[in-house]
This record gives C-alpha cells, sequence and structure tokens, in this order.
C-alpha cells in the first residue's frame, strides 16, 4: 500500500513538473481549448490552473485558454457543426431564450449571461453562434469571465498554499502572505457573488 502511494505521490509530482514548464504552459492551455468544447465544467480546470500557476498566472493562462475555446465552439457553431450543436441547445431551455433574446439586447446581453454563473460556459458559445450576434461584440463579451475566472483560479491557489501551511506557520512572512492570500481571495469572492446578483436581477428585467 505504501509503495502504491509512493508511486502515485511520484507521478503527480512528475506531471506538475511537467505543468510548470514552458511546453506545460501550452499543453494546459489546449486542454483548456479541449474542456471547453466537450462542455466540461470550467470550473475544475481553472481551479487547477490556480493551483499549478497561482492567481496571477493562473488566471492568464485560463482565460487565454478560454477565450480561444469559445473562439473555436462560436466558429463551429456557425460552420461545420450547426446542426449537431442545434441538437445538443434543445437540451437546454434557458440557452435558447438566450439564443432569441440576443437578437434584441446583443453585446448587453452577452456580458450579463457570461456574469451569471447559471449558464454553462461551453453550451452559451453555441448559443450565441446561432445568434445574430456580431463577432466583435462576442468577443468583447469574453472580457465578462474575468472575474468568475480570477475567482475559481484564487481558490486554487489558496488550495496549494494550505496544503503547505505547516511550512508558513513557522515563517513570520509567509503567515502574513498567506493572511493577504485570503484577504485577497474572501474579497474577490464577494465581489463576484454582488456583480452575478446584479447580473442575474438584470437579466430577470430583460426577460
Amino acid at each position: 500500500m505504501a509503495i502504491t502511494f509512493s508511486f502515485f505521490k511520484n507521478l503527480l509530482e512528475t506531471q506538475l513538473d511537467f505543468f510548470s514548464t514552458p511546453l506545460g504552459v501550452i499543453a494546459f492551455i489546449l486542454l483548456y481549448i479541449f474542456w471547453v468544447n466537450i462542455f466540461l465544467p470550467g470550473s475544475w480546470l481553472s481551479m487547477f490552473g490556480g493551483l499549478l500557476y497561482g492567481s496571477f498566472f493562473g488566471s492568464l493562462y485560463v482565460f487565454l485558454g478560454a477565450s480561444l475555446g469559445a473562439i473555436l465552439s462560436f466558429f463551429l457553431g456557425r460552420t461545420f457543426l450547426r446542426r449537431w450543436f442545434q441538437k445538443r441547445l434543445s437540451s437546454f431551455p434557458k440557452l435558447e431564450l438566450v439564443e432569441r433574446s440576443l437578437s434584441n439586447q446583443g453585446i448587453k446581453f452577452v456580458v450579463l449571461t457570461r456574469l451569471s454563473p447559471i449558464f454553462p460556459f461551453g453550451i452559451l458559445n453555441i448559443a450565441y453562434s446561432f445568434s445574430n450576434i456580431k463577432t466583435s461584440d462576442f468577443l468583447i463579451g469574453l472580457l465578462a469571465i474575468l472575474p468568475g475566472t480570477f475567482l475559481y483560479c484564487s481558490l486554487g491557489s489558496l488550495a496549494s498554499t494550505i496544503y503547505k501551511f505547516d511550512e508558513i506557520i513557522t515563517g513570520g512572512d509567509q503567515l502574513y502572505s498567506f493572511c493577504l492570500t485570503c484577504i485577497g481571495f474572501f474579497a474577490t469572492l464577494l465581489l463576484v457573488l454582488m456583480i452575478s446578483r446584479i447580473a442575474r436581477r438584470s437579466l430577470q428585467d430583460i426577460n
């Protein structure tokens, strides 16, 4: 049992070391592009990005991967896979409403739906591709995922810090840094919750 645990621990550390390299960063971004297009929850991989790279660089790499993945979905939804995506969209009544509302609301509706956590990121990209939204509005709307991206990456970074808490507690500077990290995370959480609440109310007013 000890040998098995040691094997998997070493394997995990090796993989984490790989993702820390420039090639590993590229692999992470490509993984995120793939992740977005198979409609898996981006929060999981975002937290993993925060665990690997910290809040700032994790957010940067996640945003890049998520944006490229969203652009790919948007392009496929308007071209080769339109019919297949239409069948997929029919399973999400809320997103069919998004498609109809986009015709009248444009960029405002894109930003609000990106800010609201009730809409799956991957499926939203498909809903946008079926509407008559401008490509430029779609691209601008991607900026609205930044608050949520930073929140999840901060959570992953905080988890990494807590894992090393026994080392932190012995160093004054490290403990001070840990406290600042916690304060930053909870401040970000509060901000994202406030933004999400405002977005949800605005969407209800539109509907």
